[in-house]
C-alpha cells in the first residue's frame, strides 16, 4: 500500500519524457491542432501574420496577466531570497485568516525570482514577458499558473541584462507601460535552449542587429544601443520604438479590428513568419487572453522583423495552416503540478511546441500554446 501510494505521487509529480511513435496529436487539450483554422493575412514589409480562429473559446475571465497584477500592485516580484518565513501581523485577509508579513534578505540568484500573488485570481504567465529593476532585468523561462492568494514562489528566469548585479530598485515592474515581450530569437532560447548562455547571446545579437538597423537613419541612438547590455533599454529606446512601431503599428490597428469582427468566431491567435519563413505561433483559449497580450505580442514579432534582412519571400495561407496543424513530434516532456496546471513541450522535426493547461476546477483546458521553428 505504500510503495503504491509512493509511486503514485512520483508518477504525478515529475516530470517524464516520452517518445512517441507515429504520427498522432501531440495535444490533449481543447481544440486540438485540427480545429484551428488560419485566415487571410496581414502584411507589413517582411512581417506576415495571420489570424488564427477556434472552433470554441473559453471562459477564461477569471485568470489575472502579469501586467495586470504588477500594475494594480496584487503581485509583487523580487529578488530570490528577499522573502523568507512568514510572521503573522495583526489584520485579517478576505478569508478571515491572518495576512503574511515577509522578511527581507539579500540571497539574489541570477536565475531565480520570488513572486507572491496576493490576488484573489489565478495568475498566468507566459515565457517572454519582461519584467525590469532588481540588481537584472530578467525574462520569465516557462509558462505557468501561480494560484491565487499564493505564498512566495521560486520563479525561473534568465537575465536579460548581464553587465549590471546592482539594484536598481527593490521590486520588479513590466518593463514599459504595456509590459513587454521579449523577440521570437530570444524568447525561443529561453524557452526551448534553456541556457543563460544561450540567452544572453541572443540579447548580445539582437542588440547589435537593431543598432546596425539604425545606423543610417539614427546614428546617435546607434551608438547609445552599443553603450547598454540592457535588452529593455534598447526596446525602450525612442528610435527603437519609433522603429518598431512603424511595423507594429498598422498590423496592430488591423488586427485589433480581425479580432473584433471574429469574436464570433473565436479568433484566438496568430502564425507569424518573417522573410516568408514561419517563425512563431501563439493561440490562446479565448479570444479576450489575445486581446490582453496582443499589443505586447505584435512589437516582439514586429522586433524580430525589424532586425531581420528582408529576402522578399512571401508566406501563403496554406503553407501557415499547415505549420499550424503540425503538432506530432518525437518527444514528449510534461511538468505537472497537480490541481494547478500542465505544461507539455514537443519536440518534432524542426520545431517545438509548448502547451499550457489549466487544471484548476472547472477548466481543464489548454491556456496557451506557442510553436517555434528552430
Amino acid at each position: 500500500m505504500k510503495m503504491n501510494a509512493f509511486l503514485g505521487l512520483v508518477l504525478l509529480s515529475l516530470a517524464v519524457t516520452l517518445a512517441v511513435g507515429g504520427r498522432r496529436q501531440a495535444f490533449a487539450g481543447e481544440p486540438s491542432a485540427a480545429d484551428y483554422k488560419v485566415l487571410a493575412p496581414i502584411r507589413h514589409g517582411n512581417l506576415t501574420v495571420f489570424p488564427v480562429v477556434a472552433a470554441m473559446s473559453h471562459d477564461t475571465g477569471g485568470f489575472l496577466t502579469l501586467d495586470e497584477g504588477l500594475k494594480s500592485g496584487e503581485i509583487e516580484v523580487t529578488e530570490s531570497g528577499s522573502v523568507r518565513g512568514m510572521i503573522r501581523r495583526p489584520g485579517h485577509d478576505s478569508r478571515g485568516g491572518l495576512r503574511p508579513e515577509y522578511q527581507v534578505r539579500d540571497g539574489a540568484q541570477v536565475n531565480k525570482l520570488m513572486l507572491v500573488n496576493n490576488s484573489k485570481r489565478p495568475l498566468l504567465l507566459l515565457a517572454g514577458e519582461i519584467v525590469t529593476g532588481g540588481k537584472q532585468d530578467r525574462v520569465i523561462a516557462k509558462d505557468r499558473i501561480v494560484p491565487a492568494e499564493s505564498d512566495p514562489i521560486d520563479l525561473d528566469v534568465f537575465c536579460v541584462e548581464p553587465g549590471r548585479w546592482v539594484g536598481a530598485s527593490g521590486n520588479f515592474a513590466a518593463s514599459t507601460v504595456n509590459g513587454a515581450m521579449a523577440a521570437p530569437s530570444v524568447r525561443g532560447k529561453a524557452m526551448a535552449d534553456k541556457d543563460q548562455q544561450q540567452v544572453w547571446a541572443e540579447v548580445a545579437k539582437a542588440r547589435e542587429q537593431m543598432s546596425q538597423s539604425l545606423e543610417v537613419e539614427a546614428p546617435r541612438a546607434a551608438r547609445e544601443l552599443s553603450g547598454t547590455t540592457s535588452y529593455a533599454k534598447v526596446m525602450q529606446n525612442e528610435d527603437v520604438v519609433r522603429k518598431v512601431d512603424s511595423v507594429a503599428g498598422s498590423v496592430e490597428k488591423e488586427y485589433a479590428t480581425t479580432i473584433q469582427q471574429l469574436r464570433d468566431r473565436h479568433a484566438v491567435g496568430v502564425v507569424v513568419a518573417v522573410n516568408g519563413e514561419f517563425v512563431w505561433a501563439d493561440i490562446f483559449a479565448s479570444t479576450s487572453l489575445l486581446e490582453k497580450y496582443w499589443p505586447k505580442l505584435v512589437r516582439s514579432y514586429a522586433t524580430e522583423a525589424v532586425v531581420t534582412r528582408a529576402k522578399g519571400a512571401v508566406a501563403s495561407e496554406k503553407a501557415a495552416q499547415e505549420f499550424l496543424a503540425d503538432l506530432h513530434g518525437r518527444h514528449e516532456t510534461v511538468d505537472s503540478e497537480p490541481g494547478l496546471y500542465r505544461h507539455t513541450e514537443v519536440a518534432g522535426d524542426g520545431f517545438k511546441a509548448f502547451e499550457l493547461t489549466s487544471l484548476l476546477p472547472k477548466t481543464g483546458y489548454a491556456l496557451h500554446v506557442a510553436k517555434m521553428t528552430e
